[in-house]
C-alpha cells in the first residue's frame, strides 16, 4: 500500500485537543475487542506514513486473549508483526482520559503490502463493494444495548445491578421506556451524549430497556456502512470507559443474568438506487418485491451467518420465550416478535430491523452478514411467506440453538466461504472452536451442585 498521510480533518482534529500526548491506535479484532497500542505525538506523523508494527496474530486471537494457533496466524508463521496504518478520518478526542489524549482506528496489512483480508472491517468493505457494483447504497443504523452495572460483584462472583443514582437503592424492578430511569441517570447520558459530540458519534436516542438497569443508545443512519460500524465500535468503547469513570461496570454480554432480558445488536438497513430512491418503498398493505426478496434471503442465510449473530458461549442463553428475541426467521410489520421487522414508518423509509443478533456480536461482521444476506435476496429472489400479524412465538415453530450446531453450519458453510473468504472462515471458525472446546472443558458450579454427592 502507498503510505498514508494525516489528512486535513485529522490535522483539524489534532490542532483542537490542545497539548495531546498520546494517541491510541485501536485495531478491531474478530470479536470487536479493540486491541492496539498507545504512541506519543510526535510519533504519530511516521505512524501515518510507515505504519506501526502489531504481530497479526491478534486477527487470531479468542476471547480470553490467546492466540488460537489452529488459526495458523501464531507460531506456524514466527508470530510475525505486519504493519498497521490509521484510518484517515478515524482520529477523534478521548474526553473521558485524565490528559489530552486522541485515538484513531487502524487497519492491518498482508505480507504483501494489501490490507489483510480476513481483517472484520475488510470483510465488511467487501460486501458493501457488491452492492456499489449493482448501483446500490445500503443505509445502516446501529442500535446497542447494553446494562450498567454495579463494579463490585457479588460474594460468589456473579454480576449485580446498580445503585440507582437518584434512589441509592440497588435497581429491582423493570420499568421499560422509563423515563425516570432515564432521569436518574442522567448524569451518565449526559456524559455520553458530551463524548458523542466531541468524538462526532452520531448517536440521537437513549432508552431505557426491558430490565433494571438496561439501556438503549440509538445511532443515526448512514448512508456509508463501514462508518456506521465504526461509529458503534467507538460508542461501545466510550459507554465502557465513562461507566468506569461514574464506578459502574457496563456490559454488553448478551445474557447476563437468566431472570432478566438479554441484550441484542439491531441493525436497520434500507437500500438506495442510483438515483437515491428507496427500493424497498411500500406500504403494509402491498410490500415490494424487492423488500420481500432482501427477507427471504436473510432467512435462507440465517443458518450460515448465525455464529456471526451468536458468538459466544452466553449468547445462546439470551434465546428465550418472551423476551424480544427472535427465535424463529419470520419477519412482519411493526412487530417485535420477529426476526426481521419492518418499523412503522412513512412509506419512502421503509427498512428492514434485523434482530437476531446479540450485543456481543460484533458490529463489522453482523452488519456484514445482514447486507450480504440481503443482496443474495435481491439477486435470486425467494418468498419469505406471509408478513407475521400478531405474536409470532405462537405461529411459527420455535427455533433451538446450541453453539455447537452452529459452528459446525459455519465452518462447512460454501456460502460463507465464497461470501467472506475462505481465510476468513477458516480464522474465525477456529477461534470459536477454540474457545467451545476451553469452555466445554470447565467444571461449574452447578455440576458441583447436580452431581457431587448424588453420583
Amino acid at each position: 500500500m502507498q503510505p498514508n498521510v494525516m489528512n486535513d480533518e485529522d490535522e483539524a482534529t489534532l490542532d483542537q485537543i490542545h497539548g495531546c500526548e498520546q494517541i491510541d491506535l485501536l485495531l478491531p479484532d474478530q470479536n470487536g475487542l479493540l486491541r492496539g497500542k498507545r504512541i506519543t505525538r510526535d510519533a504519530l506523523g511516521k505512524a501515518y506514513q510507515n505504519g506501526v508494527c502489531l504481530p497479526m496474530s491478534l486477527l487470531g486471537t479468542d476471547i480470553t486473549g490467546n492466540t488460537v494457533e489452529e488459526t495458523g496466524l501464531g507460531y506456524d508463521i514466527g508470530d510475525e508483526d505486519r504493519i498497521c496504518r490509521p484510518i484517515p478520518g478515524t482520529l477523534r478526542p478521548v474526553p473521558w482520559a485524565s490528559k489530552p489524549m486522541a485515538q484513531a482506528l487502524i487497519q492491518m496489512e498482508d505480507a504483501n503490502g494489501k490490507l489483510f483480508e480476513p481483517n472484520p472491517r475488510e470483510v465488511l468493505k467487501r460486501v458493501v463493494q457488491r452492492y456499489k457494483a449493482r448501483g446500490l447504497t445500503p443505509v445502516v443504523a446501529v442500535e446497542l444495548e447494553f446494562y450498567l452495572l454495579d463494579a463490585d460483584l457479588t460474594e460468589d462472583g456473579f454480576p449485580q445491578t446498580s445503585i440507582n443514582p437518584a434512589t441509592r437503592r440497588r435497581n429491582r424492578t423493570t420499568q421499560v421506556y422509563s423515563m425516570t430511569d432515564l432521569d436518574d441517570y442522567q448524569g451518565f447520558t449526559d456524559a455520553i451524549d458530551a463524548v458523542c459530540r466531541a468524538q462526532r458519534i452520531p448517536a440521537d436516542t437513549a432508552v431505557a430497556e426491558y430490565a433494571p438497569g438496561q439501556f438503549e443508545i440509538n445511532l443515526k443512519h448512514r448512508a456509508d456502512a463501514v462508518q456506521a460500524c465504526d461509529d458503534a465500535i467507538m460508542l461501545k468503547r466510550a459507554i465502557k470507559a465513562v461507566a468506569a469513570q461514574q464506578g459502574l461496570l457496563a456490559t454488553f454480554m448478551a445474557k447476563p443474568f437468566v431472570d432478566q432480558a438479554g441484550s441484542g445488536t439491531h441493525i436497520h438497513v434500507s437500500v438506495l438506487d442510483s438515483e437515491g430512491r428507496n427500493i424497498f418503498a411500500c406500504t403494509p398493505d402491498a410490500p415490494a418485491e424487492t423488500l420481500k426478496h432482501a427477507v427471504a434471503g436473510l432467512q435462507r442465510r440465517a443458518d450460515d451467518c448465525m455464529l456471526i449473530f451468536a458468538p459466544h458461549a452466553n449468547s445462546y442463553r439470551r434465546f428465550v420465550l418472551n423476551a424480544f428475541v427472535p427465535l424463529n426467521d419470520c419477519w412482519g410489520f411493526n412487530n417485535r416478535t420477529v426476526a426481521m421487522r419492518i418499523p412503522y414508518s412513512d412509506p419512502a423509509n421503509i427498512r428492514i430491523e434485523h434482530r437476531i443478533a446479540g450485543a456481543d456480536a460484533n458490529p463489522y461482521l453482523v452488519t456484514a452478514a445482514v447486507l450480504a444476506g440481503m443482496l443474495d435476496g435481491l439477486k435470486h429472489g425467494g418468498d419469505p411467506g406471509p408478513a407475521i400479524v400478531g405474536n409470532a412465538y405462537e405461529q411459527t415453530e420455535l427455533r433451538e440453538l446450541f453453539w455447537i450446531d452452529t459452528l459446525r453450519t459455519f465452518l462447512a458453510s460454501d456460502w460463507i466461504a465464497a461470501t467472506f473468504g475462505a481465510d476468513f472462515r477458516h480464522i474465525y471458525g477456529q477461534q470459536k472452536l477454540k474457545e467451545l472446546r476451553t469452555f466445554q472443558r470447565e467444571v461449574t458450579s452447578l455440576e458441583i451442585d447436580w452431581y457431587l454427592r448424588l453420583v
